[in-house]
């Protein structure tokens, strides 16, 4: 079994998820693929503090890339420019390439919290075809849209007169087992619309099992990781432990990983067979809190030594950092981070808080830091930055 240093792991690591990929003069859909075939998928989330989530990690890893590149693949699509993303459960709810659409459905990853809808389900079976009918015939629509017709409709036909809540947790059970997808968004909304009118034919027609489905999306996690542990290579996809264990065993065996022994780490890692292992990693990046490097906040802190929290639902007095931080990457190492706000009507990002790391140069992570500020300013249509009180960092960054 090979033994690695914490030190290559992290490297590897970086290499996996694109960060050892310089970033393009200008970014197009051949750069948006490269990424994709990198982190494997997109975390979503509502949070819109600095940035939406699923733009974060593209600008990490390609700089200021125009946003309609992913709108474009994920919500729109023609001939000349098919849909490239779909929405699903995944880590949580993401994007991924449409093609990998029969491995989310295959059994082998656990039922979200949608589940709990099933007996609403079960005793309502009419709901479900008259939410069906109002999608069929109007969709993409969204959630509120659907409410009123199909309540709508129960009154006027002297049926059962839905409540508007069930109306909307049977549309995320729907979602949740695949029948509705995401359509298209309108100012983030989601607009559900058939699976059969989103993702193509002959991608709904292929069906996987439970033990193929895992053995593809751990695959798909170990070439997203790099080197990784059971822990992390299930957390990816969040799938069950029961077809865990069962696909690592057969990915080592048919030579899709490696065992491997990483000093500084306790549990047994994993290789993916065409990890790349660079000498050095250089560049910077902000990373959101939903970016696939640092979502697994055990492996974060075991890569990098870099202890990381959300702190959005801890009540003020008690945060730490900040409400919404991004940690920052330099030349291979998490060197500090900041909580960051777009204050659009000011024309302005403001850097609420602005945190070094132990023992680095802290005039050096500073002049670093506000060149990737500026250019995520000028990213996001904001005329500068604007720096607070908070923080160690904060009175250098403000110097700089």
């Amino acid at each position: 079994m090979d033994t690695m240093s914490n030190a290559v792991a992290r490297r590897v690591a970086l290499a996996a998820q694109g960060f050892a990929d310089p970033r393009p003069e200008v970014a197009t859909r051949r750069h948006l693929r490269r990424v994709l075939s990198r982190v494997q998928l997109i975390q979503l989330d509502s949070v819109n503090v600095a940035v939406r989530a699923h733009y974060a990690p593209l600008f990490s890893r390609l700089g200021a890339y125009d946003q309609a590149l992913i709108d474009e693949a994920a919500w729109s699509h023609s001939a000349r420019k098919p849909r490239m993303l779909v929405e699903t459960w995944a880590h949580e709810a993401s994007l991924i390439p449409v093609e990998d659409w029969p491995l989310l459905r295959s059994g082998a990853k656990r039922a979200g919290w949608w589940r709990h809808y099933a007996r609403l389900v079960d005793e309502s079976p009419s709901l479900v075809e008259d939410i069906l009918a109002v999608v069929k015939e109007q969709g993409p629509i969204g959630a509120g849209a659907i409410e009123r017709e199909v309540v709508g409709e129960s009154r006027r036909r002297q049926g059962p007169w839905w409540d508007r809540s069930e109306v909307k947790k049977v549309c995320e059970w729907l979602f949740g087992m695949g029948q509705l997808t995401t359509g298209t968004r309108r100012s983030f909304e989601r607009l559900y619309d058939l699976t059969e009118r989103v993702v193509p034919p002959e991608v709904l027609a292929r069906r996987v099992g439970p033990e193929e489905g895992a053995r593809e999306l751990v695959a798909r996690s170990a070439a997203a990781l790099g080197v990784a542990t059971e822990t992390d290579l299930r957390d990816y996809y969040r799938l069950g432990p029961e077809v865990m264990k069962q696909a690592v065993g057969e990915l080592v065996e048919s030579g899709v990983l490696e065992p491997v022994r990483v000093r500084e780490w306790r549990p047994q890692a994993y290789r993916f067979a065409g990890a790349r292992m660079p000498r050095k990693v250089v560049g910077r990046a902000l990373l959101c809190p939903f970016d696939p490097l640092v979502w697994e906040r055990a492996r974060t802190e075991r890569l990098f030594g870099f202890t990381y929290r959300i702190e959005i639902y801890v009540p003020e007095p008690k945060r730490v950092y900040g409400y919404y931080v991004f940690p920052f990457l330099l030349d291979g190492e998490l060197v500090a981070r900041v909580d960051l706000k777009a204050d659009r009507e000011a024309g302005v990002l403001r850097v609420q808080g602005a945190f070094a790391e132990p023992d680095v140069d802290e005039v050096h992570v500073a002049g670093e830091l506000m060149a990737e500020l500026r250019l995520m300013a000028e990213w996001l249509s904001l005329d500068g930055v604007a720096v607070g009180e908070r923080g160690d960092l904060a009175p250098v960054l403000r110097r700089v």
